[in-house]
């Protein structure tokens, strides 16, 4: 593995790690909650099920497993081409 190679995965893994830390943060806080079905092809949050490792793997808009966070008290309100967002994984 170069010195290129390292510092790029590196980067990456501290890049993943500060976004588990702040997503932690904003659930305790209860500011936030995971929206199902509202994220946009590879700009969801973390997991998306089956294929996918954490944030922007959705490989479609508005995947029914992928989440987002959004303020707490919003999710239901967001309207997609297939409805509203969900508090619980959407089945496709």
């Amino acid at each position: 593995m170069t010195m290129i190679d390292k510092s790029l995965t590196l980067t990456a893994a501290m890049a993943a790690a500060l976004t588990l830390a702040a997503v932690a943060a904003a659930r305790a806080d209860g500011e936030m909650e995971k929206c199902y079905g509202v994220a946009m092809a590879g700009q969801n949050d973390c997991a998306a099920g089956p294929g996918t490792t954490c944030a922007g793997t959705a490989a479609k808009d508005y995947q029914g497993n992928a989440w987002k966070l959004v303020p707490a008290g919003t999710c239901t309100s967001i309207k997609t081409p297939g409805g509203m967002g969900s508090l619980e994984p959407i089945q496709m």
